[in-house]
């Protein structure tokens, strides 16, 4: 670093990061990393470093904790936690190289590392340790008589990837375990938290430390992010390329849009390195079966790779290898999986096959492209819309793949992603961190529970006493604990079976996606984001059924052919939408905006949505007549309609979410009746969640939700995904409208 470029932040450093610095021939710090040093370098302080990827945050924590490190009295500790081992892999080999010159020991700690290596970091206890929520969890369940020594001397905590924990039982799961190692040593431990991804930085500030005491400082990198380059694609699926046409639940059809996909995309990116995501793990599979096929005839080798959750970590590391070297181009073909920061070099582009699940996804992805000085960032998303025909659903008349997708790069534009829902209960995570704290202490009063886990600044605050106690008994009743005659809480016979098994150390569930069975034959699988009811109509392999049963355990989704009536709007997709997405649909659906990024049949799919939501005036009207169904399209998002299908449910109706709207079938009432009914539902109060959600399934949308009490179940799932208030609101917003 010439001495024109030495700064007053830099100065801050140990020498020896100085020389590292040098030898590294870097010709300045970083914005961030200006604005960091001076913050982290004496310690104390929490802090939210929040920029771009590759704009150099792992430094910007890294070069100034450890020189406070270096300048401590005692050998101190530095705790990495990452969402994933294969970042933790990554950062390994990067602070290796740093940490040699400074001896200090880096420590990787997770399910792969040695138990040698992990003994040799319990007998020291220094140096930076990098580890999994998941194996915290591990650590302090089994070493539990020391984990006051195991942390006594910690400088900081770093959360890489912060935006990916807020929210998430995931994420309530690590405020649980830094708050039980702080109140184990008797102190707060100074929290950093990196972030590419952040909208709301009040939320992340509440995240990072719960409770009253002085929010994080958080610091943004003030460089501007990469140019961005953007071409939308257009495709129509002709309405049936079938193989027997006749109308009964044994009729198949294949889509043939996919292989013409697949040939731009072998087209496009081939000689580069390159991520696509398709938004499902079977979309992975038939992209890349496709375009290996692609190679295979043009006789070329091989430049496409698939990376899911489902596949072997073999797989995984051979796709994440091919993407790293620099001799041969790769193409990964992925899932949310190569969303975060695991580094697997630049990338040149990042293709999206339909809508993205969010906006802050859809960013995400991006900051893979575009990383070297000089290149732009490129997008080419790729809508698919059916062909319309006299049957054809509401959501293919107004293209609403096309339009949310345009509404979603809109929003990218303006700098705008979803905020995490922060008000989720995450009871069950709650009964994890009840059976982890009894195997870390040998067993628990009722009272160290609550003192633990509810108490003010911790994770679970704001629990009521009446519900906590419901709870613990429940637990109980479950057998996951039970009490010994000095009121002392132990693990039950089913809670010690569940903790002595490594998979309790996760808080998630691992995906599943619902089979959907007819007649005894398998159609497919489907991933359901929303509860679900018999009777309910769904959409599916192009087909309308009508659930029959829902069994919750087996996964499984029994369905008749639903005869006769339009097909409803509800597909199963994955994914819950938020209300600033849909209410940017609407406007582009009122817009006579031609969009620059959008090709001829993108723009031909999207005036085709315009006119159709012209034609059937909805720029003035939220009622569709559909004969035995109505539609009301309120633009809101998932948590809202979801809502409102509850609320007309209590009203005697079959009401579902659907899309941008609410599905309601009449049962023998008039249009008018069932309006009549929506507006009732404003002025009637908003019953008990016993009685609105009474006969809903597919409540367990977490790991332990099967352990809690009804009454608590039904307040989880509200709290996460009902937004009672947004519906209220859209009910007395129509009702003033007339």
């Amino acid at each position: 670093m010439p001495e024109s470029t030495i700064s007053a932040a830099f100065s801050l450093l140990d020498e020896r990061i100085q020389r590292f610095i040098w030898s590294q021939r870097w010709e300045a710090l970083r914005d961030i990393q200006e604005q960091a040093i001076p913050l982290l370098v004496k310690g104390g302080s929490d802090v939210i470093i929040a920029a771009a990827t590759a704009a150099g945050k792992t430094e910007a924590a890294f070069f100034p904790a450890l020189s406070h490190l270096l300048a401590m009295k005692e050998q101190g500790l530095i705790v990495y936690i990452s969402p994933l081992k294969a970042l933790i892999n990554d950062q390994f080999g990067r602070l290796e190289l740093l940490c040699e010159h400074l001896d200090i020991p880096v420590w990787p700690w997770h399910g792969d590392i040695s138990s040698s290596s992990k003994k040799r970091f319990l007998t020291r206890r220094n140096g930076v340790l990098l580890i999994t929520p998941e194996s915290m969890e591990a650590l302090l369940c089994n070493r539990g008589s020391s984990v006051s020594a195991t942390f006594e001397n910690t400088a900081f905590f770093i959360i890489d990837e912060l935006h990916a924990f807020i929210g998430s039982e995931r994420g309530k799961q690590l405020q649980s375990l830094l708050h039980r190692i702080e109140r184990a040593v008797g102190r707060q431990v100074p929290r950093v938290g990196l972030s590419a991804t952040l909208g709301d930085m009040q939320l992340a500030s509440s995240f990072l430390r719960p409770g009253n005491g002085p929010s994080p400082v958080v610091i943004k990198s003030e460089n501007s992010e990469a140019e961005l380059k953007i071409l939308v694609k257009g495709y129509e699926e002709p309405l049936l390329v079938s193989s027997k046409i006749i109308d009964n639940e044994d009729q198949d059809y294949e889509e043939t849009t996919p292989a013409h996909v697949a040939a731009h995309l072998f087209k496009v990116l081939r000689g580069s390195n390159n991520l696509v995501f398709p938004n499902s793990r079977r979309g992975v599979e038939l992209y890349t079966h496709l375009l290996n096929k692609m190679c295979a005839m043009e006789q070329v080798p091989n430049e496409f790779w698939p990376h899911h959750g489902s596949l072997s970590k073999e797989i995984r590391s051979e796709t994440e290898a091919a993407l790293k070297q620099k001799e041969y181009p790769a193409t990964a073909i992925c899932t949310n999986t190569l969303e975060l920061g695991i580094d697997i070099g630049a990338v040149k582009s990042v293709a999206q096959i339909g809508p993205p699940p969010s906006v802050a996804s859809l960013r995400q992805r991006l900051g893979r492209s575009g990383r070297r000085r000089g290149e732009a960032a490129i997008l080419r998303g790729y809508c698919i819309e059916e062909a319309v025909g006299v049957n054809s659903p509401l959501s293919a008349e107004l293209r609403l793949d096309t339009v949310q997708m345009a509404a979603m790069i809109s929003l990218l534009l303006r700098g705008w992603f979803e905020p995490p829902v922060t008000g989720g209960m995450h009871l069950s995570t709650f009964v994890q961190q009840i059976l982890s704290l009894i195997a870390q202490r040998g067993g628990v009063t009722i009272g160290q529970i609550y003192s633990h886990l509810c108490s003010s600044g911790a994770p679970f605050e704001g629990l009521a006493k009446d519900d906590f106690m419901l709870l613990v008994r429940h637990l109980g009743v479950k057998e996951l604990v039970t009490q010994d005659s000095s009121g002392l809480l132990l693990h039950g016979q089913l809670g010690e079976k569940f903790v002595n098994h490594y998979s309790f150390y996760a808080a998630f569930n691992v995906e599943e996606e619902f089979r959907i069975i007819s007649s005894g034959r398998q159609l497919g699988t489907l991933p359901v984001s929303q509860m679900l009811t018999v009777g309910q109509r769904i959409l599916f392999a192009g087909k309308t059924w009508l659930v029959k049963d829902i069994n919750e355990e087996q996964k499984s989704i029994h369905v008749v052919v639903a005869r006769g009536g339009v097909p409803p709007l509800f597909s199963g997709a994955s994914g819950r939408t938020h209300t600033v997405v849909r209410q940017e649909m609407r406007r582009i659906l009122e817009s006579t905006e031609r969009l620059s990024y959008f090709d001829t049949v993108a723009q031909r799919l999207l005036d085709e949505g315009r006119d159709a939501y012209r034609q059937r005036g909805l720029a003035e009207h939220f009622l569709i007549d559909q004969g035995g169904q109505v539609v009301f399209l309120t633009w809101r998002g998932d948590a809202t309609n979801e809502a409102l299908a509850c609320l007309l449910r209590q009203q005697g109706y079959h009401a579902y979410p659907a899309g941008p709207g609410v599905e309601v079938i009449k049962g023998g009432k008039s249009t008018n009746d069932v309006k009549v009914a929506l507006l009732d539902t404003a002025f009637d109060g908003i019953p008990s969640l016993q009685v609105l959600l009474d006969g809903a399934t597919n409540l367990h949308r977490e790991k332990w939700d099967w352990a809690l009490p009804e009454s608590l179940l039904k307040a989880a799932y509200s709290s996460l995904y009902l937004d009672f208030r947004g519906a209220l609101s859209w009910i007395k917003n129509v009702s003033a409208e007339g």
